[in-house]
């Protein structure tokens, strides 16, 4: 099986493109291009109950982690949530199965640590972050 390696602009959540060192666009591969999709993904808010997407071409793409911060939401329905969305990446292996633990260390933050397989490559990869109100 030959794995395709695709490339993504450097682009973390929140922050401005990354450049390359000769000034060109940054782009980014295998273990930081899934992150980055994985944390856009878990992060952009779709059209639900709470709120219009942030996507109006793609209503349904996305988590919006950001949404439960300060609700009383089960740990178990966001750790459903995150490996639901997570399993629609190309760069997720679906087995095994992503390792996710959501905590809450104050109303105003979930925390998040994911331990998955990057796909065709069988990688081990780690994401962790906090989503603050």
């Amino acid at each position: 099986m030959t794995v395709q390696l695709l490339n993504d602009l450097n682009h973390l959540w929140g922050q401005d493109i990354v450049t390359s060192p000769t000034g060109d666009l940054g782009v980014v591969s295998a273990t930081t291009r899934s992150q980055q999709r994985v944390i856009r993904r878990l992060l952009t808010n779709p059209l639900d109950a709470n709120g219009p997407p942030d996507y109006p071409l793609h209503p349904t793409y996305g988590a919006g982690l950001a949404r439960y911060v300060g609700q009383a939401v089960d740990a178990g329905k966001l750790r459903a949530l995150i490996r639901g969305q997570m399993l629609l990446e190309d760069s997720v292996a679906r087995n095994p199965e992503p390792q996710i633990t959501v905590s809450r260390p104050d109303p105003s933050t979930i925390s998040v640590y994911i331990r998955y397989t990057l796909a065709g490559t069988g990688a081990p990869v780690t994401l962790s972050f906090n989503v603050n109100a």
